[in-house]
């Protein structure tokens, strides 16, 4: 796999600045659950940032140590442009950046009891990790 430098000229853009903040001060209330599961490192000591923009694209949630945005999608995403947009995002994120995209519906966060999907969560970035881990050896 060719290095991919954790940093690139194109993250967080400074003329991107309002809109991230933006977003981070009128989140969905899904977003704001997610933020309380992964801030501060409390998963496996990931580090996440919040509103993270790479290119054109503004990230969710994004951890730089697993090249990882997670996504917490609203309705819009399910119409067709939604879809369409996402799509393009997505390929853009992982063939120009080697960024590996999770998305979640947000009424996940709220539908299942919050413990099984955190614990699945956490699961799947325990298991992440490990990868990201042995391919570094």
């Amino acid at each position: 796999m060719p290095y991919i430098p954790i940093s690139h000229p194109l993250d967080n853009l400074p003329e991107k600045m309002e809109q991230r903040r933006e977003l981070r001060t009128h989140g969905t209330p899904a977003e704001g659950a997610m933020w309380r599961i992964l801030r501060n490192r409390q998963v496996h000591g990931l580090r996440f940032r919040r509103q993270y923009s790479v290119g054109p694209y503004i990230l969710d949630f994004y951890c730089p140590e697993l090249r990882l945005d997670i996504e917490m999608d609203g309705e819009s995403h399910f119409q067709y442009d939604g879809a369409e947009h996402d799509a393009e995002r997505t390929r853009y994120l992982q063939c120009e950046h080697g960024i590996e995209v999770w998305r979640y519906e947000n009424s996940q966060i709220f539908a299942q009891p919050q413990g099984n999907f955190v614990e699945a969560l956490k699961l799947r970035l325990k298991e992440k990790k490990e990868a990201k881990e042995k391919e570094r050896l």
